[in-house]
């Protein structure tokens, strides 16, 4: 899997990228989206404000999920004024359904829980 995948068709955001592809980021501590659209389930937040990794600051609207045929991400922040859909590399370890390996010239992202013991074996 490449560092972004897509999960629907949406228009194109100023960033040259699609709204459907999220970035995998491994110093995100929460999945974020500025696509309100892609929301199938959406809870109210308190405004928060969530710093950037530029220290910029940027209120919090509200918290859902993004379920497509291709993939399902629960607990997503939606931030109307972010440049890219961020993928929490830390939230898709926790949920256990993911094992996600950095290797030199890619990155693999399968979606089976892998055990310790299978880890060690290969």
């Amino acid at each position: 899997m490449s560092t972004s995948s897509s999960i629907g068709q949406f228009p194109n955001s100023s960033s040259g990228m699609s709204h459907s592809e999220w970035v995998l980021d491994s110093g995100a501590l929460h999945h974020m989206s500025l696509d309100s659209s892609s929301f199938t389930f959406v809870f109210p937040s308190p405004s928060i404000p969530v710093m950037t990794v530029d220290g910029t600051l940027m209120p919090l609207a509200s918290v859902g999920s993004v379920v497509t045929p291709h993939s399902s991400l629960p607990n997503i922040y939606f931030i109307p004024n972010l440049k890219l859909n961020l993928a929490s590399v830390g939230q898709i370890c926790d949920s256990s359904d993911y094992l996600v390996i950095f290797f030199l010239f890619f990155l693999l992202c399968t979606g089976s829980a892998v055990s310790e013991a299978d880890w060690n074996r290969s």
